[in-house]
């Protein structure tokens, strides 16, 4: 009888434990976030910019949001034809492009 109690003591302080285990690396991972997921300023500024005076129609097409093969040759074919982009704005004028596109490309342009 005795063993059997000893038994069921040894047994329930493993339990504990364990659980007590579980739970504390259970925190650990749910209070940080993992690194993939994590968004900061620095990574923000990190984001490569397209410059709108040199790139190519295929970088064009790749890089930007909803710009495909024809809205790529017809932002050089703007460009070649009116010469530099004064300004990000400019690529309204570009037919296919609107506002909607433009907003949601703003931050990957430049015109260096």
């Amino acid at each position: 009888m005795r063993t059997s109690y000893l038994s069921s003591l040894f047994f329930g302080l493993l339990a504990s434990v364990s659980i007590a285990a579980n739970a504390a690396s259970a925190d650990s991972t749910t209070t940080s976030p993992p690194a993939a997921s994590v968004s900061t300023p620095a990574a923000a500024e990190n984001v490569l910019k397209v410059n709108l005076n040199a790139a190519t129609a295929e970088v064009l097409q790749k890089e930007l949001t909803g710009i495909g093969a024809a809205k790529a040759a017809a932002i050089v074919a703007y460009r070649e034809e009116n010469g530099a982009f004064t300004s990000v704005d400019e690529l309204i004028e570009v037919k296919g492009i609107g506002k909607a596109l433009l907003d949601r490309n703003r931050d990957k342009l430049a015109l260096d």
